[in-house]
């Protein structure tokens, strides 16, 4: 049965999150690991990958949204919550109320977080500082990070620092001298700090290229995000001596199938025009499932009883076709999109490889309609995991 019974799904192995979570503290110690979560498990369903990471060993979780963060606390998980961005001010009280740790790098942010600490009650609540080494995305300036620092310090006992944070912009080009220009800063900051009396206990700023094929920027923690899920951060960033598993498969079954003859041309646009007579079998997921509609044009495949075929004629909204040839296709057989079937393999690597992105795009854009089945790990108390939000 598929998942909600519908015919299209994602599986979702939570032994392979653990597996990988285990592979990446295995090569990243002495140093922790935190589970990025964020983008609903970057697809996958933050719920039960948060709770199968840290089963597997990973000491916090990372998000991106404040709203992301509430949700692993309603799910009941008390671990640490970094929260990986500064948010708006209306949610400061929220993200008191709910301990969650937020990444500050604005003055006017300490005060304000401070504020929304002492109205809930609380007191040395951890935030953690940002500093931009390079990105130039967000992040305090340098010269400016001692200075925030202070100020978070003279808001105790309500705020205490924690952290200290940056990002790597190009840890997925491993030959960029770039990255250890942003390590010097990092350290440059963390000098200062520590010569005004002040020594963060944490320190972090590898994202899974950077705990991969950075050894040295592994620091405190590192913040694993895509490798957990079994994907490679990047073509240049091998998995080394870690073997990682894809944790997420999609499938569907066929829905129709039909005889077309020579000459006929096939879906929007008719811009595929067969050679041949053919068997075309149609699967009920499209682009709003996060099948890009240019996937045919780009030599986009599926398998149907352990063969590739290939995707034909433009994906829609809904259904996309597949070329069968002469092959007996019946409705009800699996399709595997992303995933194994009759020992092959289709990776999210491989769409992102044919369109020019990157894998976490491609797992990232699995739609909220497209049901999760989820397999593998469970707690010991048996409790269910959930499913996708």
């Amino acid at each position: 049965m598929t998942g909600g019974g519908r015919w299209a799904w994602a599986e979702v192995d939570l032994d392979a999150i653990a597996h990988n979570v285990g592979e990446i503290r295995r090569l990243s110690a002495p140093s922790a690991v935190w589970a990025v979560v964020k983008a609903n498990g970057y697809g996958h369903g933050a719920v039960p990958c948060a709770k199968a990471a840290l089963a597997a060993g990973a000491e916090g979780l990372c998000v991106a949204l404040t709203e992301e963060g509430l949700a692993l606390r309603v799910a009941g998980i008390d671990a640490p919550v970094l929260v990986l961005s500064q948010q708006p001010p209306e949610q400061f009280d929220a993200l008191a109320t709910a301990d969650l740790t937020p990444v500050l790098y604005e003055p006017w942010a300490v005060d304000a977080f401070a504020a929304a600490v002492v109205r809930a009650g609380r007191r040395d609540q951890p935030v953690h500082v940002k500093v931009d080494t390079g990105m130039h995305r967000v992040g305090a300036s340098i010269g400016d990070v001692v200075a925030l620092a202070e100020r978070v310090a003279a808001a105790a006992p309500t705020l205490r620092l924690d952290g200290l944070a940056s990002h790597l912009a190009v840890a997925d080009e491993p030959e960029d001298p770039f990255t250890s220009l942003q390590m010097q800063r990092l350290d440059d900051a963390l000098a200062s700090l520590r010569a005004a009396g002040i020594d963060p206990p944490l320190v972090h700023l590898a994202n899974s290229a950077g705990a991969l094929a950075h050894p040295a920027a592994r620091r405190s923690f590192v913040r694993a995000g895509i490798a957990i899920y079994g994907i490679e951060p990047g073509p240049e960033v091998p998995a080394l001596a870690l073997t990682l598993r894809p944790a997420m498969s999609l499938r569907a079954r066929v829905s129709f199938v039909r005889r077309i003859g020579a000459g006929e041309r096939i879906s929007y646009g008719l811009r595929h025009c067969f050679d041949q007579e053919t068997t075309v079998a149609t699967l009920p997921i499209g682009y709003a499932d996060g099948v890009p509609r240019r996937l045919a044009a780009c030599g986009g495949e599926v398998l149907i009883g352990g063969r590739r075929r290939a995707i034909t004629g433009v994906v829609t909204m809904d259904q996309l076709m597949v070329d069968c040839g002469d092959d007996d296709v019946s409705a009800g057989d699996e399709a595997v999109l992303i995933g194994e079937q009759g020992g092959d393999r289709i990776r999210a690597e491989d769409w992102a490889a044919a369109l020019d992105t990157i894998g976490y795009e491609i797992v990232c854009g699995i739609s909220a309609r497209v049901p999760r089945r989820y397999t593998g790990a469970r707690p010991t108390s048996g409790e269910p995991l959930g499913g996708a939000r």
